[in-house]
């Protein structure tokens, strides 16, 4: 098994473009770089195994979370520390309205690790939604 797609038990899969975050000193250069803040709406695409997830939780309790692999969010529905801080929306971030979850004193601060497949076209639909987003993080 290739160890850069397998990780805790979960093979990566091709159809979602999958690649997941294993490198602690990446992982803590993006999450500074996001900066998250207790209150903010904090919204994940594609938390995956939760190596992003998990510090930004630390830093600002409750985040919602996009995720379409099935698989991986009954993972996280189940996570001993991580499952009670995430709203998860198990849909296609594609199909997914984010202004669903927009607050009017509340903007939107989106971050993740982009599956490769979808990254264009993501952009163009999160950028639909600009008028309730504060800033994004890929």
């Amino acid at each position: 098994m290739n160890k850069s797609n397998t990780h805790l038990g979960h093979q990566a899969k091709k159809r979602f473009g999958q690649n997941f975050l294993h490198n602690d000193a990446i992982i803590s250069r993006l999450v500074d770089a996001i900066n998250p803040e207790p209150g903010e709406a904090l919204i994940e695409i594609g938390p995956g195994l939760g190596a992003l997830t998990e510090p930004v939780v630390d830093r600002a309790g409750d985040i919602s979370v996009v995720e379409l692999d099935r698989d991986l969010a009954e993972r996280l529905r189940h996570h001993p520390f991580l499952a009670k801080h995430l709203t998860i929306h198990e849909i296609d971030a594609l199909k997914f309205d984010f202004g669903s979850l927009a607050m009017p004193d509340k903007p939107l601060r989106i971050f993740g690790n982009l599956p490769y497949n979808i990254s264009t076209p993501l952009i163009f639909h999160l950028l639909s939604f600009k008028a309730h987003v504060q800033d994004m993080h890929f």
